[in-house]
C-alpha cells in the first residue's frame, strides 16, 4: 500500500508539534498506519552586519556587528495513503510561517 510522507518546516517549533499532533489524531480516527513525528536537524541561518553604515564602529576603533540568526525546525510524518484519512489532512489549517508538502511514496 501507497505511503503519504507529510513534511513540516517552519519557525515555530510549537506549532510544527501541534500540526503533527493533529495528523496523528486524523490516522487514529481512521484506524491507519503511521510514524513520526521524527524531527530532521534544524537549519540555522545566520547573518552578521556592521551596526554603522559608515564602518569606522563606535569609537576606540571597534567595530560592532549585530548577530541575526533563524532557525528552521522540520518535522517528517508518514502516514497510509487511506482516500478519506488524506481528505482530512489536507483540511487542516496550517498557520502562516509553516510549510507543508505531502508525496506519495509506494
Amino acid at each position: 500500500m501507497q505511503v503519504a510522507r507529510i513534511k513540516l518546516s517552519g519557525k515555530n517549533p510549537q506549532q510544527l508539534d501541534g500540526i503533527c499532533t493533529e495528523i496523528k489524531d486524523i490516522a487514529k480516527r481512521f484506524g491507519v498506519d503511521y510514524h513520526g513525528p521524527i524531527p530532521l536537524p534544524t537549519k540555522t541561518l545566520r547573518i552578521t552586519t556592521m551596526k554603522t553604515p559608515c564602518g569606522d564602529g563606535t569609537g576606540h576603533g571597534n567595530a560592532t556587528w549585530d548577530r541575526w540568526e533563524m532557525r528552521i525546525h522540520k518535522r517528517v510524518v508518514d502516514i497510509q495513503a487511506d482516500e478519506k484519512a488524506l481528505r482530512q489532512v489536507m483540511r487542516v489549517n496550517v498557520p502562516q510561517g509553516i510549510h507543508m508538502s505531502i508525496q506519495l511514496k509506494d
